[in-house]
């Protein structure tokens, strides 16, 4: 595996009255733009990766991420959560639980 971290952040943009919302492409560009100056500045470029994703389909829980290989989405992410979801899941391995979308089985 090349990245032992690799994010995608949702930045798919729905017509205006579309019936699901949309992530937006703003505030994904700004979560995507946040998330690869933390890696530049931690120089983990070689081993975490953040790019921009489209519909990662949990639309009623944006904006929204996923960071793999563990799978883990969030939910309603804010620029604001970007530095904690960086600092406690990408750099210490713990998910940072109040933002983590979880799915019934």
């Amino acid at each position: 595996m090349k990245y032992q971290k690799h994010i995608f952040v949702c930045i798919n943009e729905r017509e205006e009255g579309a019936k699901r919302q949309s992530c937006g492409k703003a505030i994904g560009e700004e979560i995507a733009a946040k998330f690869k100056a933390l890696i530049k500045e931690h120089k983990l470029k070689a081993t975490v990766r953040a790019q921009r994703s489209s519909c990662l389909d949990v639309c009623e829980d944006g904006p929204t991420m996923v960071v793999y290989p563990e799978g883990i989405f969030y939910k309603n992410i804010q620029l604001t959560d970007v530095t904690e979801i960086f600092e406690s899941h990408i750099i210490n391995n713990q998910p940072v639980e109040r933002l983590t979308l979880t799915f019934e089985k």
